[in-house]
């Protein structure tokens, strides 16, 4: 009888702990295979370049507000098929950001890992005039069989600015919420992407001229 009371969200809950020590398998193991195959290109950057990879593991009730969003009944858990919801039919449990400063090292960096994870299905994230922001990636590797695991390739001002971004905007307190919604944010949001990008492309530019041939 007392199982009866337990919710949908109950459930996934106990799922998640279950399932952790999985999602960690496979976060350390995609952590230790990116860092290995892109160590050529980090020990060839200049002075001013850098590639950072970072590693993150959805937090619990991420996961859970996750799934009710991507849910087919518009954003809710249909309380009679519980059986149907599963935490391990999300694709960014077990997840790696890569940054890399300038830009033009993206493509290089995208190219070394498509070489290891050629057979990942790409989802990237593209803008409102369909530009590619962020190369990414989703599947599944060798530490296990349920857990997918996702990583990104981004300009690193612009990942650094969607962490905040996330974090202030995306997961904020209830009574903070509205700010998500609010169109002028948005509009301001697009404005910093905007300038991070023209920063980077105006840095090129002028580290392209200033840097004798090789």
């Amino acid at each position: 009888m007392a199982d009866a009371t337990r919710t949908i969200e109950d459930r996934l809950r106990e799922e998640y702990f279950q399932l952790l020590p999985e999602i960690r398998r496979v976060t350390g193991q995609l952590e230790s295979q990116i860092n290995y195959h892109l160590l050529p290109i980090a020990n060839a950057l200049e002075e001013h370049e850098q590639l950072v990879v970072k590693s993150r593991i959805k937090e619990c009730e991420s996961a859970v507000d996750a799934l009710r969003r991507r849910s087919q009944e518009g954003g809710t858990f249909h309380k009679d098929r519980p059986e149907q919801y599963t935490l391990a039919n999300l694709k960014d449990l077990a997840g790696l950001r890569i940054l890399v400063f300038p830009r033009r090292r993206i493509l290089e960096v995208d190219r070394a890992l498509r070489a290891i994870f050629h057979s990942w299905t790409a989802d990237h994230v593209k803008d409102d005039e369909d530009q590619v922001l962020a190369f990414k990636y989703h599947g599944y590797s060798g530490a296990s069989e349920r857990i997918r695991g996702e990583y990104q390739i981004v300009s690193m001002l612009t990942g650094l600015f969607w962490e905040v971004e996330h974090s202030a905007i995306y997961k904020p307190t209830p009574r903070l919420r509205s700010v998500a919604r609010s169109l002028a944010m948005q509009q301001r949001s697009k404005e910093v992407s905007d300038a991070l990008k023209a920063f980077e492309e105006e840095f090129e530019a002028l580290i392209h001229l200033k840097m004798p041939p090789s």
